[in-house]
């Protein structure tokens, strides 16, 4: 899923687009997570909706003011594809595909012997290893190819050079193993809670092996912005408090379905999640943190409990969590 280009002198740019917000950081060293410079910008309703761009030329406008007002012009730019559109498949290749040929391979049974809910994907694939029938495992990251390229144009537009394509989940877990407490062996829940999406995903021993996008109904238009003394603006909501929390719960309810699914239907009992990490940029996130930890029995964290002791505040701003794992990508 990764459209590389050769490595200028300075780090790349990484940048996440959602429906509500434009947001972005850079780190000036990946060893102690120091950032160099980081900001966003919130998009009005109706150009953006569950990942596809409606409003093109009004995006396009908004990005290329903020790639001016963020000096970051011809820089290169990791992104996130939009996770609505990621689809993740573990598979078994045939014993006679050699490591070397597995690209090939995919690109001839993509549509065919290999079934997507989209035509035309790129994709990616991460080798789990050989079963004991010395078939390949391979786990395989798609998302259609339509999406990829008009996010690519966007980017080029606005005068970045996209480098690489990644997934939010990854990033995020990235950033968790890379520099958060050492769980090694667990199985990991993590939660991305946004304005009107949670994307519950599940690492098992480091593996991803479950990702799901799960809507918030929820009228963003509801979501408005305020400015701060301090000059920052936050996000509020001008309407009903059970507006928010009701479909909130429905997310609660469809988190404990994944949780039995993965324990009962993946592993017949003899696994389950070990604990569950929270993170996102929701203005309640501190709320739905409290709700899931009194409806869960397995542990529940944010990212600020894996905090290791003295590392950079930024880090405590959950809604920058994967720009900063974008930032631990190698190029």
């Amino acid at each position: 899923m990764a459209k590389r280009f050769l490595p200028g002198k300075k780090k790349p740019v990484n940048i996440i687009i959602k429906d509500h917000v434009i947001r972005y950081a850079e780190l000036k060293s990946q060893r102690d997570l120091e950032m160099a410079k980081w900001n966003e910008r919130f998009l009005p309703p109706g150009i953006i909706k569950d990942g596809k761009i409606l409003d093109y030329d009004t995006l396009a406008l908004i990005l290329e003011e903020c790639v001016n007002e963020w000096k970051i012009k011809n820089r290169q730019v990791f992104f996130t594809v939009p996770d609505p559109f990621i689809v993740l498949r573990k598979l078994t290749l045939p014993g006679d595909v050699q490591l070397d040929e597995i690209k090939g391979y995919l690109y001839m049974e993509l549509g065919t012997s290999i079934h997507l809910p989209f035509e035309e994907p790129v994709f990616d694939y991460h080798v789990l290893g050989i079963n004991q029938q010395n078939s390949t495992e391979i786990l395989l990251f798609a998302a259609p190819e339509e999406i990829v390229m008009e996010y690519t144009g966007l980017f080029e537009d606005a005068k970045l050079r996209p480098a690489a394509a990644d997934v939010s989940s990854l990033a995020l877990y990235r950033l968790y193993c890379s520099h958060f407490e050492d769980k090694t062996g667990e199985d990991i829940m993590l939660i991305q809670f946004d304005l009107n999406s949670a994307v519950c995903s599940i690492f098992e021993s480091d593996i991803p092996v479950f990702m799901r996008n799960i809507a918030i109904e929820i009228d963003l238009s509801k979501w408005g912005t305020v400015k701060m003394p301090s000059g920052e603006k936050k996000i509020e909501y001008i309407g009903k408090e059970e507006e928010v929390l009701n479909p909130l719960l429905d997310i609660y309810n469809d988190i404990e379905k994944v949780m039995n699914f993965y324990r009962y239907s993946l592993n017949q009992g003899q696994r389950q999640i070990d604990r569950i990490i929270v993170s996102g940029d929701h203005p309640w996130l501190e709320n739905i943190h409290k709700d899931i930890k009194n409806r869960m029995e397995v542990p529940v964290a944010s990212f600020e409990d894996c905090l290791i002791t003295g590392q950079n505040e930024l880090l405590k701003q959950s809604s920058f969590h994967v720009n900063i794992g974008l930032g631990l990508k190698e190029g």
